[in-house]
């Protein structure tokens, strides 16, 4: 079902019209040469410093979960810039230190037909994209923690650019954080501007996909054991704005609040359920518009076992959107088997999503799906499909060839829960023309992507993806769509 039409790329002229981005080239390929020199200087340590080197610390997704007090022992200064990396407050306490960190993504992205080419005011583009993030993290104590995070995100010859696409200048995170940890647990609290995700981040993510990744202003908690964690919340998500410096703010506009409770049963299998409410003022659906006030109930499980692994979440939503009554639901899973004993170790996978769309306009209930803050990265970065009236079908294999390079490619299968409601894209955006007419069936799409890593500071990827649509959006001018993106990602 996939065609075989070739991606048409923009000119060369206009993919690389890079000249307004020399400094981000500069930048990027001194931070780059620091990557591999930290590679290099790595390669020629001996045998009793390579065992130092394991033990030091490593670099987090979460870059306020990393702990740097190892590095109180010169021995394990054994990279460059280690100094800022462990930076002492009180010489008699190791635990009471600085830590500088940096992060900094490059994208170049190709997109022929945003939203299937149905939005007029949003052409075929290619454009470059950057993100550039310094943290300083300050621990008073082995207690006390205080976390900071600045941002700079630049969109580069792009033709449309949202509010994911820039921000520039900003505060990204800024919390106070307590840990105190005895014999029967640990408890953690935060208060300030900080990331929180769920899972495989299907509904509740830090949008890492778009360049502007997602925040809350929140007050966070948490109790945890080898077996049990329990953690409550609530949050203002933040507004991201790019008209002045520092100017992103969170209003009660919209909160997030919940309660979560997770299960190790095993070393390899995990459990967990949560409870939130979800408020908005001003929001609108298809068929309904109002204040929201959504009750979210999720439970999920997820494992490894002989070669299987698994990940499945459902949740079911109710309340009300104006004066419409709200019933809705989701289901997602990811299976698959890995072959572990055959070269590049072949993972044959399966993913299966289903989420509810609106059966009546008019019987007072809507059905529609709120996917809350999705992830990008879920389906394809192509932001073709949203977490809304949909069934998604996924077959896909990986495979490993070295250590350091891993290649999948998936063919995806869409159709709509309900003809009655509409096609959606990401993050949960209706194509106009599309609730109430034609099939089911949406359309297909093949993803190719290849992930590399090149050293623990410098990682790569590569994603293609090609979209056939079906006939329910030929009908609205919509047109198959391709898609590429080439990541490079440096953290320190």
């Amino acid at each position: 079902m996939i065609g075989k039409k070739k991606i048409a790329l923009p000119r060369i002229s206009l993919a690389f019209r890079l000249q307004s981005a020399r400094y981000t080239q500069a930048l990027l390929l001194s931070l780059a040469a620091l990557a591999f020199a930290q590679w290099d200087y790595r390669s020629a340590l001996g045998a009793d410093e390579l065992l130092l080197e394991q033990k030091r610390p490593s670099i987090k997704a979460d870059r306020s979960r990393e702990d740097w007090s190892l590095l109180a022992d010169p021995k394990l200064r054994t990279e460059p810039l280690d100094r800022l990396k462990y930076i002492p407050l009180f010489p008699s306490n190791p635990d009471s230190y600085i830590s500088f960190g940096l992060n900094l993504r490059e994208i170049f992205e190709v997109s022929d037909a945003p939203a299937f080419g149905t939005v007029p005011a949003n052409p075929r583009d290619s454009y470059w994209l950057q993100r550039a993030q310094f943290n300083i993290d300050v621990h008073l104590n082995e207690n006390w923690q205080l976390f900071t995070q600045f941002e700079d995100v630049r969109a580069f010859d792009k033709t449309v650019v949202g509010p994911n696409d820039a921000n520039r200048i900003d505060l990204r995170q800024a919390f106070i954080g307590y840990t105190q940890e005895t014999d029967a647990g640990t408890f953690r609290a935060r208060v300030g501007r900080q990331d929180f995700a769920f899972d495989l981040e299907r509904f509740v993510s830090t949008r890492d996909g778009p360049n502007v990744r997602q925040s809350f202003d929140a007050i966070w908690a948490g109790w945890e054991t080898n077996a049990w964690r329990f953690y409550g919340l609530v949050s203002q998500p933040v507004q991201y704005r790019d008209d002045d410096p520092f100017d992103d703010r969170s209003s009660g506009d919209a909160m997030f609040s919940g309660a979560r409770v997770e299960r190790q049963l095993s070393p390899d299998i995990e459990a967990s359920a949560y409870y939130a409410i979800y408020q908005r003022k001003d929001a609108i659906f298809l068929t309904a518009s109002g204040e929201e006030d959504r009750h979210i109930f999720n439970i999920r499980t997820a494992g490894k076992y002989a070669g299987f692994d698994w990940d499945a979440e459902a949740m079911g939503q109710v309340g009300k959107v104006g004066s419409a009554d709200i019933l809705a639901w989701a289901v997602g899973a990811r299976t698959g088997y890995t072959f572990e004993d055959l070269t590049w170790s072949p993972r044959i996978g399966l993913q299966f999503d289903v989420a509810s769309g609106d059966r009546d306009a008019g019987d007072g209930t809507l059905g529609t799906f709120n996917p809350l803050f999705p992830n990008g990265f879920y389906f394809s970065l192509g932001g073709h499909t949203g977490y809304a009236n949909l069934v998604h079908i996924k077959p896909s294999v990986t495979v490993q060839p070295t250590e350091d390079l891993t290649l999948m490619a998936g063919v995806g299968l869409l159709w709509r829960q309900t003809t009655q409601d509409a096609v959606y894209t990401l993050p949960s955006v209706p194509v106009a023309g599309t609730a109430g007419k034609g099939p089911a069936w949406t359309g297909a799409y093949l993803q190719v992507k290849a992930d590399y890593r090149f050293n623990p500071n410098l990682t790569g990827s590569l994603e293609a993806v090609h979209y056939q649509v079906g006939s329910a959006l030929e009908a609205v001018g919509g047109r198959d769509s391709n898609y590429f993106r080439a990541e490079l990602k440096l953290v320190w």
